[in-house]
């Protein structure tokens, strides 16, 4: 064994206390660090070393070269994109799961297989799912919408006497995917799955709103020849906007259709009782997908996609080798994603719903929900800002009410940088800037320090 490696395993948890320390320092000063921290001048990158000096050393170096350089994204006031943070339990969680390094895909090392299953039940019970729906877990969700979407081209097949999965996607011929505010991740999905990206087809949404027209959609579907997919929103990105799943569902007598709905953060509005009609009729779609590092606030990667035709997902993502498990009934996991490996992504997130159960969670989303509408409130007092839409669940999206051109508003985000991060989006052609809840440390107190922060630039950029 190389000495250096070898001296490092005999210190192992001296090592691993010292790392332990880093990361405590580092979450005990979140509060006090530049939520964005200023661009450096650019380095040239190090050489890699010929004879490496040791875990102490390369922490003291990453401590010194790379720390100070990461934003404080496991903060409360990092309202980017819709970024949460990793409680106490799913941190745990996560260490655990390096420490153990299991892949969980095989029967053959089974203990894995069943915490993930016995934790996509407790999701599943969550979100209000029934036992007719199936999940795995994949790295987030464009892999969760890619998963839903690879199932629904091989519905299509099935619909259409041929197998996509044996044929190709060109076996098909033209497809139609309906949605009335996709994703973009959407897109990314149907290019990877050979279907392309203009098989996508956007209809009209109701007015003012993010959310599908569903006579539209009728209409839509009407000149669809042969079965479709239609892709639904279980809360928009910008907006938080819900498409009427019973609505949708209700057109199933007239038109032949597979149904996904990216709920990927919206599907956390049923923990909450004032919410959870938002979340209705989830469970008549045939594909989920539900981000985790999202709203459970378990660490980057994790996301879980549901689905009642775990059939067609082993046709798709089957795996011949004599190492490998049969698919049979309940097929290894190996059989459902298309990851061959994958870490034991379940066990932050069996952690957290052990350690706090749903009314931890629940208290979670709603304090974060009080927050978005906190902050929008204050947005709203101020003559410096309008909103762009309601705040309908956790999501601020705002403009400056003078001139909002992108030049003024990357100003904005870049002078509230230290104290508070938001991200830029378009609304309805307008630009504008977004503020995410998802972080289970966000607390009344971060949304006054980030409203005084944005009306303070506001006034000193007009």
């Amino acid at each position: 064994m190389d000495r250096t490696l070898a001296a490092d395993l005999a210190r192992l948890p001296d090592l691993l206390d010292a790392t332990r320390r880093a990361a405590s320092e580092a979450l005990a000063t979140l509060d006090g660090r530049a939520v964005v921290p200023p661009a450096p001048e650019p380095r040239e990158p190090e050489p890699l070393p010929e004879r490496g000096t040791g875990t102490d050393s390369a922490l003291a170096a990453f401590r010194e070269r790379w720390e100070p350089r990461l934003s404080a994204s496991a903060g409360p006031r990092y309202l980017g994109f819709v970024t949460g943070g990793a409680t106490p339990a799913a941190l745990a969680g996560d260490w655990l799961t390096a420490a153990h390094d299991q892949n969980s895909n095989s029967s053959m090392d089974g203990a894995g297989q069943d915490l993930e299953r016995e934790t996509v039940g407790w999701l599943r019970e969550l979100f209000g799912l029934s036992d007719a729906h199936t999940g795995t877990f994949v790295s987030g969700a464009t892999m969760s919408n890619t998963t839903g979407l690879a199932i629904a081209r091989e519905w299509l097949g099935e619909r259409l006497g041929v197998s996509p999965a044996e044929d190709g996607a060109a076996a098909l011929g033209p497809v139609r995917v309906l949605s009335g505010a996709p994703h973009s991740s959407i897109a990314k999905a149907l290019s990877f799955l050979g279907l392309g990206r203009s098989s996508l087809v956007r209809v009209p949404t109701l007015p003012g709103r993010e959310a599908v027209d569903p006579e539209a959609l009728d209409r839509a579907l009407a000149d669809t020849p042969g079965p479709a997919v239609v892709v639904a929103n279980a809360g928009t990105v910008n907006t938080v906007d819900f498409d009427d799943l019973p609505a949708i569902a209700a057109l199933r007598p007239r038109h032949d259709f597979w149904l996904h709905t990216d709920a990927a953060f919206g599907a956390f509005a049923a923990l909450s009782p004032d919410h959870a009609h938002l979340a209705a009729g989830l469970d008549a779609s045939d594909s989920v997908c539900v981000d985790l590092h999202k709203w459970l606030n378990v660490p980057y990667d994790s996301a879980v996609q549901f689905t009642r035709r775990r059939d067609l997902q082993a046709r798709v993502f089957q795996n011949a080798a004599a190492y490998l498990g049969p698919l049979g009934e309940h097929p290894d996991l190996v059989h459902l994603t298309p990851e061959n490996s994958h870490r034991l992504r379940a066990l932050a997130a069996w952690f957290t719903l052990s350690a706090y159960g749903r009314q931890g969670h629940r208290e979670i989303v709603e304090r974060n929900i009080a927050g978005a509408r906190a902050l929008g409130a204050a947005l709203e007092e101020d003559p410096a800002f309008t909103l762009l839409a309601p705040v309908r669940l956790n999501v601020v999206c705002f403009t400056l009410a003078d001139a909002p051109d992108p030049a003024r508003l990357t100003a904005l985000r870049e002078a509230v940088s230290a104290e508070v991060f938001v991200t830029p989006t378009v609304h309805e052609g307008t630009a504008g800037l977004r503020a995410a809840f998802s972080n289970w440390r966000t607390t009344q107190a971060d949304v006054r320090r980030a409203a005084r922060a944005l009306c303070t630039a506001a006034r000193e950029i007009a």
